[in-house]
């Protein structure tokens, strides 16, 4: 019985654990979808989840097809909270959150506003600017 196991038998046993392999992905993908979505309510999430653990096929589809644009979205929106997370993250070890720019402008707001005089602020401009 074995010998008869041929290359084509192996293929399609590849392509099938491919796809079952894409397949769980997919279910995994739509979960991560379903838990991060801020516009569903609760109740909403509770009835996708069991309809995708109960129907799977039917239940992945449908949702797909339904929401399948705001998975696009949220995912834009998880990947740009992370590149502002990691952002912020890098400029605050560099120690460069603000830039010489806004402090400037800072110093001459206070300036305007009487908080420090004409000797403070060229200290505290040439110690930005250097």
């Amino acid at each position: 019985m074995l010998a008869e196991f041929g290359v084509g038998q192996a293929l399609w046993t590849m392509i099938w654990f491919f796809l079952f392999i894409m397949w769980i992905m997919l279910v995994f993908r739509v979960f991560a979808d379903i838990f991060r979505s801020s516009d569903m309510s609760g109740v909403a999430k509770a009835v996708w989840a069991l309809f995708i653990i109960f129907l799977p096929f039917i239940g992945v589809l449908s949702y797909l097809i339904a929401r399948g644009g705001k998975m696009a979205d949220n995912e834009v929106r998880a990947a740009e909270a992370q590149q502002s997370a990691v952002r912020s993250y890098i400029q605050n070890a560099a120690g460069t959150s603000v830039s010489a720019a806004e402090e400037l402008a800072k110093l001459a707001s206070l300036k305007e506003q009487g908080v420090i005089d004409e000797a403070d602020f060229q200290r505290l401009k040439s110690k930005i600017v250097s």
